[in-house]
């Protein structure tokens, strides 16, 4: 199945960009095309534009095919490029599974295009026939994040597969927290769903936050829709070599996602004995939903005891709770010892 009707015609009539660096792909001695600094810093020439060392190291970790990656500045930068391939501004929409990743709308609002919101239910899941009922041709993404952010929790699988095989637009399932969660992620419905795009990244259990590196997975339909609207050197070399270098290290990255799971259990067990904690919602990412007395004024204690959480309380469902991040096994005891203090 094609998913051309869903894309902005104006995109599919674009010519995109032709940099010098995807002009000519092969070897050379001398470089005269790309108007670039002839001395050598290291990086004085443009890297690549697509990125194809990264993407066969990121394919083979993965399971899939480099021709079904995009790399982008962040999962931000893909989110953006989404709403801007599929989305006609002032006509279309995005739906959006509140609460959840604020960026969505946020691009979307920047864009001109609209969002409709359909709450999540009691236990944080999606109600899939609510979102279906808000749906209509014009609904051309839907973001589901799972595991989600502010509540922590994986969506049920079978909701997410039914919402892919029924929605009428492109299905973007968030997985920027998979690495935490003992559920399978969504890479492996790909193949059966062209209107899937699956998004990861390097920021959480990479510890790669600081270098803006975010992944999608889609059919290479949409990774060359992806690849034609994008900027010709969106991932810059010192990002792609600092990324390369982190896979090499998996091992790492593996006992570092131990270790926050292992936190994360002995911080819920902490907290739980607190009076003022009414709540610890389960947890499938690299952080926590806690429920409690008078948030605000927990909030104010622990920054003045220089420990910055983030305080949701004002978000829809999620009434009370603060938010916080698994830290190391220092910082959680000091973490816990400021709030012993709090009474």
């Amino acid at each position: 199945m094609s998913i051309n009707h869903l894309v902005r015609p104006n995109i599919l009539r674009l010519t995109p960009y032709s940099s010098a660096r995807s002009e000519y792909k092969g070897r050379a001695d001398i470089f005269l095309d790309a108007n670039e600094n002839p001395y050598d810093t290291g990086y004085n020439r443009y890297p690549d534009p697509l990125q194809w060392k990264l993407k066969e190291k990121i394919g083979a970790l993965k399971g899939i095919a480099p021709e079904y990656i995009f790399l982008g500045n962040g999962s931000d930068e893909a989110i953006d490029l989404l709403i801007r391939i599929f989305c006609e501004p002032g006509a279309d929409h995005i739906i959006t599974l509140p609460p959840t990743y604020g960026m969505y709308k946020v691009s979307a609002d920047i864009a001109n295009v609209a969002v409709k919101e359909v709450l999540l239910d009691k236990n944080f899941q999606p109600d899939v026939e609510a979102i279906l009922a808000a749906a209509d041709s014009h609904s051309k993404l839907l973001f589901l994040c799972s595991p989600n952010n502010p509540t922590a929790n994986s969506f049920a699988l079978d909701k997410v597969e039914q919402l892919v095989a029924r929605f009428p637009g492109m299905v973007v399932v968030d997985e920027a927290y998979i690495d935490f969660s003992g559920q399978p992620g969504c890479i492996g419905l790909l193949a059966e769903y062209p209107n899937l795009v699956v998004m990861q990244t390097f920021s959480k259990a990479w510890g790669l936050a600081g270098i803006r590196l975010g992944m999608a997975f889609a059919s290479e339909e949409v990774i060359a829709l992806f690849n034609k609207v994008k900027p010709p050197y969106n991932i810059n070399q010192l990002t792609q070599e600092a990324a390369l270098k982190a896979l090499d290290k998996q091992q790492q990255q593996k006992e570092w996602v131990q270790q926050i799971l292992g936190q994360r259990v002995l911080l819920t067990q902490y907290l739980s004995g607190l009076a003022f904690v009414q709540r610890i919602y389960p947890s499938d990412a690299n952080f926590l939903l806690v429920k409690v007395e008078n948030p605000r004024a927990v909030y104010d204690f622990l920054v003045q005891r220089g420990i910055i959480v983030r305080d949701r309380s004002r978000v829809a469902l999620c009434e009370g709770c603060l938010r916080i991040t698994i830290g190391t096994p220092e910082e959680n005891e000091l973490f816990f010892k400021a709030l012993l203090d709090y009474f």
